[in-house]
């Protein structure tokens, strides 16, 4: 076989790997997500209504392990009852760089997203209910992105493989759609919010958590590019559903190009963010990371395999068609709703 001068990716996508643990019962699975769910719940109702805005709840400590340790016994309980599937070991534990550039994006997100409250004199309290929302918004949105953009035909068939988000399958374009639902929701239930503003920030914390997310799909070698003999394509040996030939094939790392993308966006973004010290024109932030983000990402398309099988004939793929209303919308925001003429907030004294 002839020697490639090109990159060839064959990293594991298992970043490190622990021993089987025996459970002493099995666990229902939806036991454990109710569980969750509950603990929400009662935590709202251990904090009191009346609370004056800034201060820090104060909840008893045996109050509150009581609910959590409560919510799981509940929980289980429960789906003694309705069915369920169980386990009843745990492992081999084996996280993936995937999951763990994803839960990074959070992080990282979180602490950007922190800055800024503090900034604007928001609470913690609203701000993790802002990571609830959102962290929720993306799994789901991102899933019946996937499910209903990219192969509606096998999961209409198939619907118990909706819920089988470990089989791989998250669409950025219904992560988008998610997350936007997400913050009309959350501002329904926090005082002297609107969109605009906090949509102003949470575009920030997405455009760095895409290159994080961008990074682990080239670990996992998953939305590939078309063949490319240029200087830094790259050959994909672990890529599915390809021949032994294809996967030979140098290809754009399209991935990668997003990825790079994200980290400009992002740098741009914040930098406007600080001209303005903290307090950009509203709409303007979001307005400029929808065309710039998907403006991008429809040329970008044009390197990458199409990923929705009955778009094969389409002029532009399904991707493209997704970006288009999106970069109007932008557009739109910073056409007709930005007051450009703000000037930044002069500095305190």
């Amino acid at each position: 076989m002839q020697q490639s001068d090109h990159l060839v990716w064959s990293a594991d996508p298992i970043a490190f790997s622990i021993g089987t643990l025996e459970l002493p019962f099995p666990l229902a699975i939806w036991g454990i997500v109710a569980a969750f769910v509950f603990i929400y719940l009662g935590y709202q109702k251990l904090v009191p209504e009346d609370l004056p805005r800034g201060e820090e709840p104060d909840v008893p400590v045996w109050k509150f392990w009581g609910m959590v340790i409560g919510s799981f016994v509940v929980g289980q309980l429960l789906f003694l009852v309705l069915p369920s599937p169980t386990i009843s070991e745990i492992g081999p534990i084996q996280p993936r760089w995937y999951g763990l550039l994803f839960a990074s994006a959070f992080v990282v997100g979180y602490l950007l997203m922190r800055t800024m409250y503090e900034a604007a004199g928001r609470t913690q309290e609203e701000l993790d209910k802002l990571l609830t929302y959102v962290l929720i918004g993306t799994i789901i949105g991102a899933r019946l992105g996937h499910v209903l953009f990219y192969d509606p035909a096998f999961y209409f068939r198939y619907p118990s493989q909706i819920l089988a988000i470990w089989n791989g399958g998250l669409a950025s374009h219904g992560a988008a759609i998610g997350i936007l639902l997400a913050m009309y929701l959350y501002i329904k239930k926090v005082p002297k919010m609107n969109f605009l503003w906090i949509a102003d920030r949470v575009v920030i914390v997405v455009a760095i958590g895409g290159a994080f997310i961008r990074t682990g799909n080239f670990v996992n070698s998953e939305i590939i590019g078309k063949p490319s003999e240029l200087p830094w394509a790259v050959i994909f040996k672990n890529a599915h559903g390809l021949s032994a030939a294809q996967q030979m094939m140098p290809r754009h790392p399209t991935m990668l190009y997003e990825a790079v993308l994200c980290v400009i966006i992002f740098a741009l973004l914040w930098a406007l963010y600080k001209k303005y010290r903290s307090q950009p024109p509203e709409g303007s932030i979001f307005g400029l990371f929808l065309v710039m983000l998907f403006s991008g990402r429809f040329l970008l398309e044009f390197t990458k395999i199409n990923q929705a099988a009955f778009a094969d004939q389409w002029s532009i793929n399904m991707g493209q068609w997704l970006s288009l209303p999106l970069i109007l919308i932008g557009a739109w925001l910073l056409a007709k709703k930005v007051t450009w003429s703000q000037a930044p907030p002069a500095v305190k004294r």
